[in-house]
């Protein structure tokens, strides 16, 4: 099985400078308007980027037909299209993709069916402002860049040995 179409949208300087903060989120789609596929036999993807104020379409990706048949080889395709991205949508998804999922720091997120991408965006836009769960904060923190004054700060605090 393999990604048989891709579509990714040329950013502008300003985009780039959001996604220095946004997260990348997928969603497991057919329509690009709702999450109505399971995670193992998503026929395509929507790619998001998300921050607390923005959303911005990045990609969308589809695949050949699968089935929920328990192929593993399925899933390596997947979660590469979806490398950089903090959460996955979609109506469910087996436990093996489960564990794949975290080992690269993916949080599957499981919607009900025809929940809608833009009503999800703003219920994550508003978690966010609110005080994110523990899979977003640990994905916020780890999408920060590095502070560069850090060094810094640590040698201003001093040394105790």
């Amino acid at each position: 099985m393999s990604l048989t179409r891709r579509l990714a949208l040329v950013q502008s300087t300003e985009e780039i400078s959001f996604m220095e903060t946004a997260l990348k989120i997928a969603f497991a789609t057919t329509d690009m308007e709702t999450v109505n596929q399971h995670f193992g036999s998503a026929k395509s993807f929507a790619i998001y980027a998300v921050d607390m104020d923005n959303s911005e379409f990045l990609e969308a990706a589809q695949f050949g037909e699968l089935s929920q048949d328990g192929n593993e080889d399925k899933l390596s395709v997947k979660i590469e299209l979806l490398d950089g991205c903090a959460a996955v949508y979609c109506q469910a998804v087996g436990g093996s993709a489960i564990n794949q999922l975290i080992t690269k720091n993916i949080q599957p997120v499981k919607v009900h069916e025809g929940g809608k991408i833009k009503d999800l965006i703003t219920d994550l836009q508003n978690e966010m402002k609110a005080g994110p769960s523990s899979w977003l904060a640990k994905a916020i923190n780890q999408h920060k860049a590095a502070d560069p004054d850090r060094f810094k700060t640590m040698e201003d605090e001093g040394w105790d040995e």
